[in-house]
């Protein structure tokens, strides 16, 4: 991907692009293909596989490419899930909203602390479950 992007960097330079431009360029068309559906796949990255993508950013950073203002990949990553995750508690219509655990009983007996949901935090059915995007939510932020 980023041998091609440098190519085409290349032609849109050649035409007179501006450098502000291909900032523009580079988050909605680069930074967009990285987070596309890592909802579902985040959780399942290896080490290897986040430092690369990490590496990948900082290229773009060093050549003027990635605008100054983009996040580390694990903050866009963590903002998208949680707009995500938001809007599947809010919206029961929404198509993964059935994915999610039954409310907790725990919140109406006792004054708990707020969490960032009602729900029953579920058991772990394998060692892959914990890597889910929905449990990977709930569990967030639990300790």
């Amino acid at each position: 991907m980023c041998t091609n992007f440098v190519l085409i960097e290349g032609v849109i330079r050649a035409h007179g692009m501006c450098d502000s431009a291909l900032r523009i360029i580079y988050r909605s068309v680069i930074i967009a293909k990285l987070l596309y559906a890592s909802s579902a796949w985040w959780g399942f990255a290896s080490a290897m596989d986040k430092q690369r993508i990490n590496a990948f950013l900082r290229r773009g950073l060093r050549s003027g490419l990635c605008p100054m203002d983009v996040s580390t990949f694990e903050e866009l990553i963590d903002s998208q899930d949680e707009q995500l995750f938001d809007a599947i508690l809010a919206n029961q219509n929404h198509v993964l909203h059935q994915l999610l655990p039954p409310l907790s009983n725990a919140s109406q007996r006792y004054i708990l602390r707020p969490r960032a949901h009602n729900r029953q935090l579920p058991d772990y059915s394998s060692y892959l479950c914990q890597f889910n995007f929905i449990n990977r939510l709930l569990y967030k932020n639990s300790y």
